[in-house]
């Protein structure tokens, strides 16, 4: 799909015109937001406020009154499966559909930009947010997003891809520092990125909270200037998560355009100054100034289109894709699918009252939810049902289990709903382990051992562990699909949807399984990133690990064979490409659809690599016995690596075994491709094919034992090409301690009970709703000291803040000497 909508470089001259007219102080205040969700507008030049609001499968508008994040407050919107389903289609056709819709209800709302999607990379399941990521894969992560982008913005409306970059927890997101190595970052972390930016570009980018390196992302000019801008071609404007701003001045010459919320004016007075006082040069003021307006304009225009929504075409949409998104892991012996008019035995509260989406800012109020209850009454004559469990608590109740039994008895097939209760994962915390709720294990064992014919459908945004998986017939993972996946899963199970879902992310047998554990969710104030490239599969197929089930993973009711794998190797020798076609046919009773998945190993590298990594992938529906012939072009970026020494992206020439299957563990097709050596540049991406640097070979050695993981420190120096950094203490505190660090003083715990009790109202929380109360008090607990600007929206200032930290550290004359410089400076001002 063509986009017909060009960026924000369109509006580039009638915004250099505007900010040709502006004051000092209104360039300043152009900066920072109005309030939570709208930009600043400036009356006198006709330059409009314009609203941006929470996604990204969804739109999550809050009602005029609403100023503060109001997770309970947003007009109803169509709640399509979140990211963690969307990218089990493995179809970027489908998710340009759904951002065709998520762009038609923005401009229905006059919303100028959708804050999404997240695309950041799945480095351990615990992360509390990963339901809202697509994978563990950067091509994956970066093609799903990009087709989404797309979507979006063919209706005039603009994205957010985020958080750039490298945030990968909750916890103490909110000053944690990465320390992650050259090679990683560039082809684990910022690959996705770099392929929305150049396939989509998304109008802006938001940037994250933590620091990278020792930087924080909103000043990190080799993020946001030399790397998203200068490398990658990025036109659009990079956007504050919200609250994110360190230092508004270093933010503004390092690529930071505009901050939200608002801070009431205070960075903006900060500024202005440093302008004044040259500190600031103008014209870097100006370039964030120039983006910002140019947003405005772009936004007028959303406001003056008319669009009638069709929530009815929207809901089918969002069925069909949570059908598609459903990945049917285990159908042994081939129960699924169910005949019509089977009895079944509908067991587990979430069949009536469904997990479909995660808690946080990414919440939407539906416009109507199906549950799979009544859904499958539809298809049976005969049904029962048994809640099984408290769908909120989950807590060990024998009464509940005791009578899921009896229904099982009752049944031809039991049809057990299982998942994470909202407290389990949301934003603002990590789950603290892999497992499903007790209550949910032993309602499983006990009616699979009452039931030989027990199908259980899972619920959850993240891998679980599945102690019961040898005892029970089928398992269906629906994720946290939406609006629609009640009746979408009773699509799957009896037939009139083929489930043709593939999974994003690796689930392992155990946490301690999973290669970055050791360090997270890291110490210190620091995350270490010691496992390098063994991310997901990376890891587990290179080390040749067991696993629950594979990356890639997922079962039909048909069947296909792969065949006639041809491959041919552009004679060009200024570049790298290769076209690869082979044949895919559905030899199967009924229509279906299959994920052909190509994977590249390199035979024989001077540097570490994993076993092999995703280079293209396409979702090919096909009637019963039809044949395709699916056709690949890959460009260097299948080949190559980053190359710490030269700093520049290195194909090794020699050989690389082409293989093409159904998922990373089953591969059905190989071949060897030769790439010979040449010292010409590829391309304008400075991809050379050539030898490989000393430095890069020191860092991460092919030969390493230990699969390119740095077991001890010296190993993580030679891999991130630099010394360690010094492990942080939590005293003497300072503008970025959390408030949680607070509490190990007598003042500290009050001030930090004070602040979270504020927080708490600012925000909307609700005392009737344990997981909304969790997630607020978590991140007030990580948020840093110097964030009271932002969220009282200048009512506490950068001074009292300073002289909250001279009292913490009991420096009683520095809080009076502070404060009476403040009054130096208002007299001067």
């Amino acid at each position: 799909m063509s986009n017909p909508y060009p960026g924000l470089r369109s509006k580039h001259n009638q915004a250099a015109a505007i900010v040709d007219q502006l004051t000092l102080a209104e360039k300043a205040k152009l900066c920072s937001g109005k309030n939570f969700w709208h930009t600043e507008g400036i009356p006198r030049l006709n330059l409009p406020s314009v609203m941006v609001t929470d996604g990204p499968h969804g739109l999550r508008k809050q009602n005029a009154a609403a100023d503060h994040v109001g997770l309970n407050k947003s007009v109803p919107s169509t709640c399509f499966p979140t990211a963690c389903a969307l990218a089990a289609s493995w179809d970027t056709d489908l998710m340009e559909e759904v951002g065709v819709a998520l762009g038609e209800q923005c401009v229905a709302e006059d919303v100028a930009v959708l804050l999404g999607p997240g695309l950041n990379i799945k480095r351990h399941p615990l992360c509390g947010r990963n339901f809202e990521y697509f994978s563990e894969d950067p091509l994956l992560s970066g093609k799903m997003a990009a087709a989404l982008v797309r979507g979006v913005q063919s209706q005039g409306v603009g994205t957010s891809v985020k958080h750039f970059a490298v945030n990968n927890q909750e916890f103490a997101r909110m000053y944690a520092d990465v320390i992650v190595d050259p090679r990683t970052i560039r082809e684990i972390y910022l690959r996705g990125f770099e392929i929305v930016v150049k396939e989509a570009q998304p109008w802006t980018v938001m940037c994250a909270y933590n620091r990278v390196n020792g930087t924080y992302c909103s000043e990190h000019d080799w993020l946001l200037n030399q790397v998203l801008r200068h490398e990658w071609g990025f036109e659009g404007l990079v956007v504050t998560d919200w609250g994110a701003t360190n230092d508004r001045v270093a933010g503004v010459a390092s690529g930071l355009d505009l901050e939200m919320p608002g801070s009431g004016g205070v960075n903006d007075e900060l500024v202005r100054r440093a302008v004044k006082n040259k500190t600031l040069a103008e014209d870097a003021l100006d370039q964030a100034v120039l983006r910002n307006v140019s947003l405005a304009l772009l936004g007028q225009d959303v406001a003056d289109k008319n669009q009638t929504l069709d929530h009815q075409a929207h809901h089918n949409l969002a069925r069909r894709v949570a059908a598609e998104s459903t990945v049917l892991l285990k159908n042994d012996p081939s129960l699924l699918p169910l005949p019509f008019g089977e009895s079944v035995a509908v067991i587990g509260a979430f069949a009536k009252n469904p997990r479909y989406q995660g808690t946080g800012s990414s919440q939407v109020n539906p416009t109507r939810l199906d549950n799979a209850w009544q859904a499958i009454a539809e298809y049976s004559d005969s049904i029962l049902y048994a809640p099984g469990y408290d769908p909120k608590s989950s807590e060990l109740n024998e009464s509940l289990i005791d009578d899921a039994v009896s229904a099982a008895l009752e049944a031809d097939t039991a049809i057990v709903f299982i998942g994470l209760p909202n407290i389990y994962e949301s934003e603002g915390f990590d789950r603290i382990h892999m497992d499903l709720p007790e209550q949910h294990n032993r309602l499983v064992r006990a009616v699979s051992s009452a039931n030989k014919n027990t199908i259980v459908v899972l619920e959850n945004g993240a891998p679980v562990t599945m102690p019961w998986i040898d005892g029970v017939g089928s398992v269906i993972e629906t994720y946290l699909s939406g609006q629609a996946g009640g009746a979408a899963v009773a699509d799957v199970i009896f037939g009139t949807s083929n489930p043709s879902g593939k999974l994003a992310e690796t689930f392992p047998w155990a946490l301690n399984d999973v290669p970055s554990n050791r360090w997270f969710p890291g110490k210190n104030r620091q995350v270490h990133y010691r496992e390098g490239l063994n991310v997901g599969y990376r890891y587990f197929d290179s080390a040749n690990a067991p696993v629950l089930f594979p990356f890639g993973h997922g079962l039909s009711y048909t069947s296909f064979e792969f065949s006639d794998l041809d491959i041919v190797l552009d004679p060009s020798p200024d570049r790298t490409r290769v076209t690869l076609t082979c044949n895919l046919t559905n030899t199967g009773q009924i229509e279906g659809a299959e994920v052909v998945q190509v994977y590249v190993h390199d035979v024989e590298s001077s540097v570490y690599r994993p076993e092999q990594e995703l280079a293209a992938f396409e979702k090919v529906l096909l009637a019963p016995g039809e044949t395709k012939c699916v056709s690949f072009t890959c460009d260097e970026t299948a080949f190559n690596f980053y190359d710490t020494g030269v700093q520049a992206w290195v194909v090794e020439p020699g050989q690389f075994e082409i293989r093409v299957g159904a998922s990373s563990r089953d591969i059905r097709l190989r071949e060897i491709l030769e790439i010979p050596a040449a010292g010409d540049l590829v391309d304008q991406e400075s991809t050379q094919t050539a030898a490989v640097s000393t430095e890069a070979v020191r860092a991460m050695p092919g030969d390493s034992p230990n699969r390119g993981i740095a077991e001890n420190e010296a190993e993580f120096e030679r891999m991130l090409t630099r010394p360690v950094p010094a492990r942080e203490y939590p005293r003497p505190f300072h503008i970025n301690s959390s408030v949680g660090e607070l509490q190990h003083s007598w003042l500290g715990e009050r001030v930090r009970n004070f602040f979270v009790n504020q927080f708490l109202g600012s925000m909307g929380g609700s005392s009737s709703n344990a997981t909304l109360n969790k997630m607020f008090e978590e991140m007030a607990n990580h948020m840093p000291l110097r964030g009271l600007v932002l969220f009282s929206r200048g009512k506490v200032t950068h001074t009292h803040v300073r002289m909250i930290v001279a009292a913490l550290n009991h420096q009683f004359g520095q809080v009076v000497r502070i404060w009476a410089q403040h009054k130096i400076d208002l007299k001067e001002k």
